[in-house]
């Protein structure tokens, strides 16, 4: 009985993945950079301003209040 095809893709990819050689290190720098950008970089430059707030209507009213301070 013939496999589905979504099992050959399966297959394909990971046979593929277990037989690189520099593949392998270049995934693990490409992992390790987008680490360091979405957790890292996140924690120290981007700050949760709206953390402070508990009910989504204080959110509501910060944004707002913000854009139209910006705008002027």
């Amino acid at each position: 009985m013939e496999r589905s095809i979504f099992k050959r893709i399966i297959d394909f990819y990971l046979e593929g993945f277990r037989n690189m050689t520099i593949g392998k290190t270049l995934w693990l720098i490409i992992l390790v950079k987008l680490f360091i950008m979405f957790f890292i970089l996140k924690i120290f430059f981007f700050p949760s301003y709206l953390g402070k707030f508990e009910k989504p209507v204080e959110k509501q009213e910060y944004v707002l209040n913000e854009l139209i301070q910006r705008a002027k």
